[in-house]
């Protein structure tokens, strides 16, 4: 192709080519992937038209279905299960300030949703533009999320409270204890007016490769497929709520 860089080594060349071909051959499985998916079957229909709580444009909080969360002429709808409160086990740091600071650990946010969702806040108007429509839902008091979500600067992202419906146990984002679990969801709403479940991320569930993590959602996580980029790949490490430097 004639591509080059300064002072790179012939061997730094020949190895680049041999593995861009695998990056071909990467990109074209993922575009065949993407495919059938689009090509899946309808799901099943969503039991019910789910109330969730949200904060209103008057600043308070007020109900919303599921069904209202299609804008006119939308037909996708992305909903991510924040795990908030977090997972029991995890015992990683929790805010040291702001309104979440007090609250009990197990209360609290999962620093990895949280990093997710700062990496998604700058990308939903974007998708969305392109006819997506995007939000998160927790399991804690829609009061605290909202607050939360004002603390990291969250202002594009569409918050939910499950704290009152059966939604997140429904689809798997919770388990039957009660533990919040982070599976991303699609819907689809057909011509007739249904609203069906056209993918999750259900990955989640199979066991992860040695020394990985489930990586369900792992081609929507910015920040590690930059990582993936560097010499030094991803650190050994969990997201935190506050920046660490390793």
């Amino acid at each position: 192709m004639g591509v080059g860089f300064p002072n790179e080594t012939p061997e730094y060349r020949a190895a680049r080519e041999r593995l861009l071909q695998r990056e071909v051959a990467l990109r074209r499985e993922m575009e065949a992937v993407a495919a059938e998916i689009r090509a899946l079957p309808p799901g099943g229909a969503v039991p019910e038209d789910y109330e969730f709580d949200h904060i209103g444009a008057d600043g308070v909080p007020a109900k919303i279905r599921l069904s209202e969360l299609f804008r006119p002429g939308t037909d996708t709808l992305i909903l991510y299960h924040y795990m908030f409160p977090r997972h029991r086990s995890d015992d990683r740091r929790g805010p040291s300030n702001g309104p979440m600071a007090d609250l009990p650990l197990e209360e609290g946010p999962c620093p990895s949703c949280t990093a997710l969702l700062d990496n998604w806040e700058g990308a939903v108007p974007h998708a969305e533009g392109l006819g997506a429509n995007i939000a998160a839902v927790a399991k804690a008091p829609i009061e605290q999320v909202a607050a939360f979500a004002a603390h990291r600067g969250w202002r594009n992202l569409k918050l939910l409270s499950a704290a009152n419906n059966s939604f997140k146990r429904d689809y798997h984002g919770e388990d039957e204890n009660g533990q919040q679990v982070p599976i991303l969801t699609v819907f689809h709403k057909g011509s007739d007016g249904v609203v069906r479940l056209s993918w999750a991320s259900e990955l989640l569930f199979l066991p992860p490769e040695p020394g990985q993590d489930p990586r369900h959602v792992g081609t929507v996580e910015p920040m590690w497929t930059l990582l993936d980029l560097t010499p030094g790949g991803r650190p050994n490490a969990y997201e935190q709520i506050e920046q660490e430097y390793y």
